[in-house]
């Protein structure tokens, strides 16, 4: 399902910890690692796809978790034409996402990458609220910055300044 412009509707997922690190996921067989993200599926609203990705990446129910906040818009970013699938070149341009950001108030116990059987990530860790720019594929840097500095609002005052940009 892509929009007009070629863009797919997608979710993203920021979780943080009580030391507000966020969940930081390394991908099946790569040496990349990235935030929890996915397709918004047709009839969906992005926090029903927030909820299913969420469960589906790292194992989380929404009983896990606490919804701090989403960015007010659409994030996009393009995809490298090399990583286009060759039947989409042409009209799939990249991703715009909602994203969201959570706080897990499970434990970190909780996390079962291995709840589907398509797992996403197979090894996950907590990082530095900021960290994730320097680690992310270039391609994704523009919208994981602007992500981050939207939602940082949502921490709180003293935590923001805390681990301010």
């Amino acid at each position: 399902m892509l929009d007009r412009d070629g863009y797919r509707p997608n979710v993203g997922i920021i979780i943080i910890n009580r030391q507000n690190e966020v969940f930081w996921g390394k991908r099946v067989r790569e040496h990349s690692w990235q935030f929890p993200q996915g397709g918004i599926k047709q009839g969906e609203s992005p926090e029903e796809a927030m909820f299913r990705e969420l469960m589906e990446e790292t194992g989380l129910a929404p009983e896990h978790v606490q919804i701090l906040g989403r960015t007010r818009d659409w994030l996009k970013y393009d995809v490298p034409t090399h990583w286009v699938r060759r039947e989409w070149r042409g009209t799939y341009k990249g991703q715009k996402q909602i994203w969201f950001l959570l706080r897990l108030v499970g434990r970190d116990t909780d996390v079962c990458l291995r709840r589907t059987t398509h797992p996403e990530f197979d090894a996950w860790r907590w990082s530095d609220y900021w960290s994730p720019l320097e680690a992310v594929i270039d391609f994704k840097r523009g919208v994981y910055e602007a992500a981050l500095s939207e939602l940082v609002r949502f921490i709180g005052a003293e935590s923001a300044r805390r681990i301010s940009h």
